[in-house]
């Protein structure tokens, strides 16, 4: 039996937002530590790490390991349902093939149940090493998202390039070039406005802007992003969720040598 009952239903409803246009379909597994996702998009350069902990929900009950396999743009539109004060409850018997979607207005004088088939997805989980990143920026996620978008205008691809000066994003296209560079601001009122840059050495990697674009769609998870970067290995994009987890977005790097119509594997 699984009963998780998120008193922050919205975060649910951004979370899914955030994923279903670059993971078609996935498998949540629930233990009895969180519920949490592992894909990869359709065309293997990208994968999205998910965790919300038990200890973020109101009433979490998992008796046994469970894998559930959703469609997200199913489960998107269920959550669409939801309002956004709604409690939501997300309920499944052992062995069933749906899962239940119980959304309860703040004030329980209105309750929705939307059930949904769940599939059967062949997913392998990868190990994701725990690496010593050269290079992490922490930064306002609306700013990131700015600069992704303004920079999709010239140009395909983005360098991100990390110095003691401040972080750089770059691009160029057939009109031309543009660069946006952030320093370390740390003086700042707000702790959430601060640009935080840690640096052990200086990184320069180049990552395709419409994958970047995508996982902005987090931004509404939370006022802060971190970008962990070191040559050789995927950039790590992550977004915390409230206090219980977060989306961390994994993307390689292109290869200089690259074809433009080439892409890499992770």
């Amino acid at each position: 039996m699984l009963e998780l009952r998120l008193v922050q239903g919205s975060l649910l409803k951004k979370v899914l937002e955030s994923i279903k246009e670059l993971v078609n379909d996935a498998n949540f597994d629930c233990s009895s530590t969180g519920f949490s996702l592992q894909a990869m998009d359709s065309s293997h350069v990208a994968l999205v790490a998910l965790l919300l902990r038990s200890e973020g929900f109101e009433h979490y009950r998992c008796d046994r390991n469970t894998s559930m396999g959703m469609k997200l743009n199913n489960m998107a539109k269920m959550l669409k349902c939801a309002g956004n004060d709604d409690i939501i409850t997300i309920k499944a018997d052992d062995g069933s093939d749906t899962v239940t979607f119980m959304f309860e207005s703040p004030t329980q004088d209105k309750i929705s149940d939307f059930e949904m088939k769940l599939m059967d997805i062949d997913s392998e989980h990868l190990g994701i090493p725990e690496a010593e990143y050269h290079a992490i920026v922490k930064m306002p996620s609306s700013e990131f998202a700015r600069i992704c978008k303004d920079l999709s205008s010239i140009g395909d691809t983005v360098v991100i390039s990390i110095t003691k000066e401040g972080v750089k994003f770059s691009t160029k296209g057939d009109i031309g070039t543009a660069n946006i560079v952030c320093r370390q601001n740390t003086s700042v009122d707000k702790p959430e406005e601060a640009t935080v840059i840690e640096m052990n050495e200086p990184v320069s990697l180049t990552f395709a802007l419409r994958y970047m674009n995508s996982f902005t769609k987090a931004t509404p998870l939370s006022n802060t992003v971190t970008i962990s970067l070191s040559n050789e290995l995927p950039v790590v994009v992550e977004y915390k969720i409230a206090e219980m987890g977060y989306v961390r977005f994994y993307l390689a790097p292109k290869i200089e040598e690259d074809e433009e119509d080439t892409k890499p594997q992770v």
